[in-house]
């Protein structure tokens, strides 16, 4: 079963808090358990003191531990301290000689609790029954595993000399041994046997509702738990369910769809993000219905004209002869560029051209690009001049690039110089270093382009100019071809005013190997030859 995203959060939220609650339960419990264990050993450390304190009275009184050997019940009573008889519906006190002639009533409120279970169970062993100690009942039950809890029933006493007064040599070994010190003398030892660390009834009974407590406590707070965690888990996915309908929306090609955003959190940062994306496909199906509105554009003039010249032929109009001919040819021609042009864009932009990329010259890669339009320059009475600020005998103008895909890029740059300088103007072309990058400056004279047009004159088919007359340029391809093969190349390239009134344009290369995105560009069909005619400028 496919769970969803609510229920999957819903579930985590409820695991972390019984999770949490387990392990609280566990600390809270031990917490708890070393609490009262602590409290009971100082409890046994008490009482261990006062029997102490009794033991060391007893020996002071009758001169040492024969009278107590020789009598059990005295033994029994100086253990418990003001041991307590049945007698009919009351508890009574023994006088000092061990009588029960003398009693007090004490109505129903009995011995203290931790007190009662001892006497009940073994009243006919403390109080009557001959025999050893611990007596019989108490002894089968050590021997068994399972010492008795009272205290009083696992204490055994030596004299001076180690010797038994009450005990069982065999148990000593295990037994725990206090020494017993009537001033600075010792008379003798209380020895403890091992048993329970909590031992009084009500510290028992106290942990047994404590424990239920916790449990209780426990599974109360699992079940708000659950509460919180429903609307919670609801709250939290409601941007995930809106994020999911805007992209359906989106997939839909709905690009107005937007999400409300709310909170710098991670929920928030997305639904800037899929904003961005709806923003940023938008802006692509525009571009996409620019284009192709474009392109349709660009291949009716052409075509527009062609046709008038035939119909004109056809109908008389115009002559057929060898001019008209050679006209019709022309527009073919150009009809054929601006559609091979179409292509080579389509080519850098997919990264399909062929880059066969090596160790080639800069400068004399330039050189050569420039001297193959001094001629077309000095025609158009435009200056044409190289610099190079840095060089020296031992400049190195080498980098990792394809030579004819270069050669394209610098011819489409000064084409677009050519096409759109005036006459009287220059084209001052700077070659120069800077660390790991080498750069490029085209500067030209007037006429400029204004601000607001630099930042498109990279757009496919944008052109200053905004009828798109043949008579001042190509289709406004060429330069977003240049962007393209400087990207491939790992470059950078950018448009600004020149400082002698035309365009700036600055490229920079740099000098290492290629870097991924060229190597993506040099790996897709390396067997094609995109076209090598020139493209015009786009200015």
């Amino acid at each position: 079963m496919q769970l969803s995203l609510r229920a999957k959060l819903f579930l985590t939220l409820l695991c972390v808090s019984l999770v949490t609650v387990v392990v609280t339960q566990g600390f809270v419990r031990w917490s708890f358990q070393r609490g009262l264990e602590a409290l009971a050993a100082e409890r046994r450390e008490q009482r261990l003191a006062a029997i102490a304190e009794r033991l060391v009275e007893r020996h002071r009184r009758d001169g040492g531990w024969e009278r107590l050997a020789a009598d059990k019940r005295l033994w029994v009573r100086t253990l418990l301290g003001a041991p307590l008889v049945r007698h009919g519906p009351h508890w009574a006190e023994l006088d000092a000689d061990g009588d029960a002639a003398h009693r007090r009533p004490l109505g129903r409120r009995g011995p203290p609790p931790w007190a009662q279970q001892p006497l009940r169970e073994h009243a006919a062993d403390l109080l009557g029954e001959p025999g050893g100690w611990p007596p019989r009942r108490v002894l089968a039950r050590i021997e068994a595993g399972a010492p008795p809890r009272a205290l009083e029933l696992r204490l055994m006493l030596l004299d001076a000399d180690g010797a038994l007064v009450y005990g069982r040599e065999d148990l000593l070994d295990a037994a725990e041994r206090r020494p017993l010190r009537d001033g600075a003398e010792t008379i003798g030892t209380l020895a403890l046997l091992p048993g329970p660390s909590i031992t009084e009834l009500a510290d028992l009974r106290f942990r047994e509702r404590q424990s239920l407590a916790l449990w209780l406590i426990g599974l109360g707070v699992a079940l708000l738990a659950a509460l919180l965690a429903f609307p919670l888990s609801k709250r939290l996915t409601r941007p995930v369910a809106a994020f999911q309908h805007a992209m359906r929306r989106l997939a839909a090609g709905d690009y107005a769809a937007r999400v409300a955003v709310a909170g710098t959190d991670e929920l928030g940062r997305l639904g800037r993000d899929l904003n961005d994306l709806a923003a940023a496909l938008a802006r692509t199906e525009q571009a996409r219905r620019q284009w192709a509105a474009d392109i349709a554009h660009e291949l009716r003039t052409p075509l527009a004209l062609l046709r008038a010249d035939l119909e004109a032929m056809q109908d008389g109009v115009r002559p057929l002869d060898r001019a008209a001919l050679d006209a019709l040819h022309a527009d073919s021609l150009r009809l054929g560029r601006l559609i091979d042009d179409l292509y080579e864009l389509s080519m850098t932009d997919l990264g399909a051209l062929s880059y066969r990329k090596a160790q080639v010259d800069l400068h004399e890669l330039l050189e050569d690009a420039l001297d193959a339009f001094r001629g077309a320059f000095a025609d158009a009475g435009i200056e044409l001049r190289l610099t190079i600020p840095d060089a020296g005998a031992d400049t190195d103008w080498t980098l990792h690039a394809d030579a004819q895909r270069l050669t394209q890029l610098f011819r489409n740059l000064l084409r677009n110089s050519l096409a759109y300088t005036d006459r009287g103007g220059a084209l001052v072309v700077t070659l120069s270093r800077q660390g790991a990058w080498l750069c490029m400056d085209f500067d030209d004279s007037a006429p400029g382009v204004p601000a607001a047009d630099l930042p498109r004159l990279f757009e496919r088919l944008y052109r200053v100019d905004a009828s798109r007359s043949r008579a001042t340029g190509g289709a406004g391809l060429g330069l977003a071809i240049a962007r393209n093969i400087a990207a491939a190349h790992g470059g950078e390239i950018s448009a600004a005013a020149s400082p002698l009134g035309g365009l700036h344009v600055h490229l920079a290369l740099p000098r290492g190997a290629e870097d991924a995105a060229g190597n993506a560009r040099a790996g897709y069909n390396s067997g094609h030859q995109g076209p090598s005619n020139d493209t015009g400028g786009g200015r």
